[in-house]
């Protein structure tokens, strides 16, 4: 079952969102060790 061209807009619009997320939750988990290792040293 095809999905309709405004629920594709809204699945576009959310895995955007998604992989934002995931790319500044990869940062802040980065940082955050680095500050622990940092820390620890």
């Amino acid at each position: 079952m095809a999905a309709l061209p405004s629920e594709m807009k809204a699945r576009v619009s959310t895995y955007d969102r998604v992989i934002g997320m995931l790319k500044w939750g990869a940062v802040a988990c980065f940082i955050i060790a680095f500050f622990v290792i940092w820390l620890i040293a």
